[in-house]
């Protein structure tokens, strides 16, 4: 988990993600055009994605398509926010019933 939030903290990689998600299958030099920073730089960025389970890399020949994996940030929602959700539940609900019984 620790993998995907450090994958998620650089700004350029969460815009490699915007990127793939709007074009599923886009090549390294297609994503990098969208970079003012030399390709392997970006392909830097697409093996920490990579490794974090964001990125789903399928190799044709001398291309590789890219595609964005959402299930890593989906395992991480469903983590944090029911547990946590569930506890503002309760509070809300309390804060709700006290004020309406002081009205």
């Amino acid at each position: 988990m620790d993998n995907v939030f450090h994958a998620l903290a650089s700004q350029p990689r969460r815009r490699i993600l915007d990127i793939l998600r709007r074009k599923p299958g886009c090549n390294v030099n297609e994503v990098a055009r969208h970079f003012d920073v030399s390709r392997i730089a970006v392909m830097k960025h697409l093996s920490v994605l990579e490794q974090a389970g964001l990125l789903i890399s399928e190799k044709h020949g001398r291309k590789r398509s890219l595609y964005f994996n959402a299930v890593p940030i989906q395992m991480i929602y469903e983590r944090w926010s029911s547990e946590y959700s569930a506890l503002w539940a309760g509070k809300l609900t309390a804060f709700k019933f006290g004020v309406e019984q002081a009205s």
